[in-house]
């Protein structure tokens, strides 16, 4: 899914973000989401959440987990 979408994010989902040091070299950082700190319904760059961790990034992926 798309994490440009603020409708695509939720506290609670996994997802893998990149964390403003490692935008560079674009190293993701995966975690739940605590809450989402971007206003707006798009952002080009991904929404920008902190995850539980307290980490602060933008989303590059929502990671869902298949469950059989």
């Amino acid at each position: 899914m798309d994490g440009r979408n603020r409708k695509n994010i939720q506290p609670g989902i996994e997802v893998a973000i990149v964390l403003k040091e490692d935008q560079r070299t674009g190293k993701l950082t995966e975690g739940i989401v605590q809450n989402i700190l971007t206003n707006s319904q798009f952002h080009p760059h991904g929404i920008k959440v902190r995850l539980t961790t307290g980490e602060v990034g933008r989303v590059k992926e929502i990671i869902t987990r298949e469950e059989f």
